[in-house]
């Protein structure tokens, strides 16, 4: 039996050859992270839902297993900003596994794996993000595909966005979540929001794997098995 490459990791690294060509770099951290940067530093306050332990895994010394990407942004612009200005560049690729309390079944599972991207700079806005998205899902989908977007909500941006897609002849399908980087989030990396931007996505990608190959369950992503893992 000859190994293959995870089909994670190929979603993965179309996602990576995507973004390499416009300045994107790749970081990695920690999976256990404190709640400062799994919610404080994303303006999500004390009495929300994803703060509950239904939702996110606590350790007994207070830490946390990341609930998301996002959790790595802050000890990263801890190294590109320096008295209120940017000191490099911020065009970020965060990929990796997240953890959350969730019951397993065919569309959710405890362990997933997201990449998420952060872009920070003087001009960025809401057009830059959507042209992103819609040049990543051509990528990864192919060309014949629709795109929507529907208005959202998350702590961390504002405007926040659903980006959907329609491949022809099925209904609209619900891919990520994105926005522009909220103003009091840009705050707490010491940034001036009158100055600076910035947009920010998340990807799953068990649903971007699974739309793309037809998969209707993400369990089979974890499983090992070979008869699977050796389609892609």
């Amino acid at each position: 039996m000859e190994g293959h490459i995870h089909p994670i990791s190929v979603i993965t690294n179309k996602i990576y050859d995507y973004f390499r060509p416009y300045g994107f770099e790749v970081i990695t951290g920690p999976e256990i992270v404190t709640t400062e940067q799994n919610f404080d530093s994303l303006n999500i306050p004390l009495d929300h839902p994803a703060r509950n332990e239904m939702d996110t895994f606590y350790l007994k010394n207070g830490m946390t297993l990341r609930a998301h990407m996002t959790s790595l942004y802050l000890d990263e612009m801890k190294t590109r900003v320096k008295d209120g200005e940017l000191i490099r560049p911020v065009r970020l690729l965060f990929p990796g596994r997240a953890f959350r309390n969730e019951s397993v079944d065919a569309t959710h599972n405890y362990i997933f794996h997201q990449i998420d991207g952060l872009v920070i700079d003087e001009k960025t806005n809401l057009g830059n993000l959507i042209a992103s998205l819609q040049g990543m899902m051509k990528e990864l989908m192919g060309d014949n595909i629709d795109f929507r977007i529907r208005s959202s909500y998350f702590p961390f941006t504002e405007p926040s966005i659903e980006f959907d897609i329609k491949k022809p002849g099925q209904d609209w399908l619900e891919m990520l979540g994105a926005g522009m980087v909220n103003p009091d989030v840009l705050k707490y990396y010491g940034l001036d929001p009158e100055k600076y931007q910035g947009y920010a996505f998340g990807v799953g990608l068990e649903r971007i794997l699974n739309v793309a190959s037809g998969v209707d369950d993400i369990r089979y992503n974890l499983n090992g098995d070979y008869r699977y893992l050796g389609q892609f």
